[in-house]
C-alpha cells in the first residue's frame, strides 16, 4: 500500500516510522527523513538518503490514510514495518514478507528442487483467483509480476495518466535528476500512436 499510494522506495518503506506519518492533519501525508539498508543481515537505519530529492513530504491518499491509521491501533513499534519485536526487518525478514506477497501472483514462475542428488527445475503456471494446490490459502489475485519497485513505477505512472506536471512527479518521485522522470513520463504520456495520429497529421497538413 505504502509502495503503490506513496510511491517510497523500499529502504524508505523499511526505515519509515510514525513520527513521520502525519494522519491528523487537514493534509494527511508522509515524511521522509530516514532509509533503511542491510549490513550482514542486520538492518541499518540512517538519517542520510539516497539523494537531496529523496527528502520530501508525499500527500496520501483516504485509503492509504485508512490502512495506515489502523495498522497504527495494533502496533507498539515505532517502524511501521516491524518485525515480532518491533524492530526493523533483516534482509532475510523482508525477503519471507515479500514471498508471502509475491506467490499470490499468477504469473508463470519455475524453480529448482534436489532429488536423489539431481536438480529438477519445476514449473509454476497458476490460473487468475486459483488457489496453490498445496496451500488453498494461496490465491492467485494479482495478475502482475510484482517486486517493489514495480508499485513504486506503478504510483508514478498512475500520476502521469492523471494528468499531473513533470515538476510535480518529479518531486513526489524523489527524483534529483529530471531526466529520470521525463523518460518515464515520455514512455507513458507519449506511447500512445492512436492519440498522435492527430497532432501528427495536424503538423503535416499546415
Amino acid at each position: 500500500m505504502i509502495g503503490l499510494y506513496a510511491g517510497l522506495r523500499r529502504e524508505e518503506i523499511l526505515a519509515l516510522q510514525w513520527d513521520c506519518v502525519f494522519m491528523d492533519t487537514e493534509t494527511p501525508y508522509i515524511s521522509v527523513r530516514r532509509a533503511w539498508h542491510s549490513e550482514y543481515n542486520k538492518p541499518v537505519i540512517i538519517d542520510v538518503l539516497k539523494t537531496p530529492a529523496a527528502r520530501r513530504d508525499i500527500p496520501i491518499p483516504k485509503c492509504l490514510t485508512e490502512c495506515l491509521r489502523k495498522e497504527k491501533e495494533v502496533s507498539a513499534s515505532k517502524y511501521v514495518i516491524a518485525d515480532s519485536n518491533g524492530d526493523p526487518l533483516t534482509k532475510s525478514q523482508f525477503q519471507n514478507l515479500w514471498n508471502y506477497v509475491r506467490v499470490r501472483s499468477d504469473k508463470e514462475r519455475s524453480y529448482y528442487k534436489y532429488v536423489n542428488d539431481q536438480k529438477i527445475k519445476y514449473t509454476v503456471r497458476p490460473t487468475e483467483m486459483g488457489f496453490q494446490k498445496n496451500n488453498p490459502s494461496i490465491i492467485y489475485s494479482i495478475n502482475f509480476r510484482i517486486t517493489p519497485h514495480i508499485l513504486r513505477h506503478t504510483y508514478i505512472t498512475n500520476l502521469i495518466y492523471a494528468g499531473v506536471d513533470p515538476k510535480t512527479v518529479q518531486y513526489l518521485a524523489g527524483h534529483e535528476n529530471s531526466k529520470t522522470t521525463m523518460d518515464i513520463y515520455a514512455k507513458v504520456k507519449y506511447n500512445k500512436p492512436e492519440e498522435l495520429l492527430g497532432v501528427v497529421n495536424s503538423a503535416f497538413n499546415q
